[in-house]
């Protein structure tokens, strides 16, 4: 039988299948562009990421600095500073990440100094990839409890920021069981909120629901501006804290 005739059939019947799946929406995009639920497992491959984070909900330029100020039912108040670093780190997955720095600090004596793995991949997810971090008493290093690394010990990464979100979408922030669970789900884009960095107009904000399955009182709704990030954490159960947005400087 002539090769020729058959390979150009089969090339036909490949392009017509594409093209049907093309049309009507159904082809599959890479898993890196999938965003996880649950605990379920998503293979994710390294060139379809990138450091430079551009998402608008949370864009993470090199040298970018937001200033919280957290405010315990008590009263009590504590400083929190997050910046970008010119730092990237290759995390167990094979992804690279940016590393950004986040260090709370109460009367200038660190509380929590915590650095966080980010990277943006093609479809304009926001994945965490993980986090080390070191909490304070009196000053002086206790715990490092919390920490976790995609790749290691089975521990995966999540989505902090979706490219396209939308009300009622649910997915995972970090899923390292029994260790680090956050779940999130957008509860509305069309939010107005002030703080003390400013006013930011209905429809320039966007409200997330984020709980953990291994704090089932917490409840927390954090709010993030387009262009700037989050601005505002407000916890309604298991904690009262609030965090609120007083200085940013872009990178």
């Amino acid at each position: 039988m002539n090769a020729r005739p058959l390979l150009v059939a089969i090339a036909v019947v490949a392009l017509v299948v594409v093209g049907a799946g093309a049309a009507s929406g159904s082809l599959v995009p890479s898993t890196s562009c999938v965003v996880p639920r649950g605990r379920e497992h998503v293979a994710l491959d390294p060139v379809d990421f990138a450091t430079s984070i551009t998402n608008p909900w949370w864009p993470m330029s090199v040298g970018s600095r937001w200033i919280y100020r957290e405010t315990a039912p008590d009263g009590t108040k504590q400083r929190d500073v997050v910046a970008v670093l010119p730092k990237t780190k290759a995390i167990a997955n094979g992804v690279t990440a940016r590393v950004v720095s986040d260090v709370a600090t109460e009367d200038g004596v660190p509380v929590e100094v915590t650095r966080d793995y980010y990277a943006q991949d093609r479809c304009g997810n926001v994945w965490y990839l993980g986090e080390a971090t070191t909490e304070y008493e009196n000053g002086k290093p206790v715990s490092t409890a919390g920490s976790f690394e995609a790749g290691v010990d089975r521990a995966q990464a999540g989505v902090i920021v979706p490219a396209r979100p939308r009300e009622g979408m649910r997915y995972r922030q970090e899923q390292f069981a029994g260790h680090a669970e956050d779940r999130a789900e957008i509860f509305s884009l069309g939010e107005q909120v002030e703080v003390p960095f400013g006013y930011f107009r209905r429809g320039r904000v966007l409200m997330t629901r984020e709980t953990n399955p291994l704090e089932p009182r917490v409840l927390e709704y954090k709010f993030y501006a387009r262009g700037i990030g989050p601005v505002l954490a407000l916890g309604v159960s298991g904690s009262g804290d609030r965090e609120e947005l007083v200085r940013y400087t872009r990178g």
